[in-house]
């Protein structure tokens, strides 16, 4: 199976904020934006993959600013690591100055994608070659990600964990 670029799979969904998809401070629902990030998630694992793919987990959301009714969003998910049939998507949100056009970050989510077949079984999935800076970084993070969650899970031993113990043990 040909490794692929984290970029092969960049999947950017760009809308407005709209009266009806806020609370009652005018900002975007959290649960809308959960829901953007999902769907831009999915495209960028299926595009990765080219398989169908499943949620399988909500790791990190950092809802750091407020997203204003009327807002220009964007969010841009591209596939950070590869396992053996579960994919991380690292998603970042941003937000349009609508005078001055300037983007800033306001919130960041990584989800778990993993690929099956027509019924419902993992099937395997191609690995990624991180090619930029960040997605270096990206990329060393989600194994020790992964070691936590399957340590926490009970599906690893903590002594097994070999990339999460060296953030402790010199």
């Amino acid at each position: 199976m040909q490794p692929k670029f984290p970029s092969d799979s960049l999947t950017t969904l760009t809308d407005l904020v709209l009266p009806g998809e806020t609370n009652p401070l005018n900002n975007l629902f959290g649960g809308e934006l959960l829901a953007r990030m999902d769907r831009a998630a999915s495209i960028a694992a299926r595009r990765h993959s080219r398989r169908i793919t499943v949620t399988a987990s909500v790791n990190h959301v950092a809802f750091n600013r407020a997203v204003p009714l009327g807002s220009v969003v964007t969010v841009e998910a591209k596939v950070s690591r590869a396992f053996t049939s579960s994919m991380e998507i690292y998603i970042d949100v941003w937000i349009e100055d609508r005078e001055s056009g300037q983007k800033t970050k306001a919130n960041e989510a990584i989800y778990t994608f993993v690929a099956v077949d027509e019924t419902g079984r993992p099937v395997e999935v191609p690995q990624v070659i991180p090619q930029t800076e960040e997605e270096k970084a990206r990329y060393d993070a989600a194994l020790r990600r992964k070691q936590l969650s399957l340590v926490l899970a009970g599906k690893m031993k903590p002594s097994e964990a070999t990339e999460l113990k060296a953030l402790f043990i010199e």
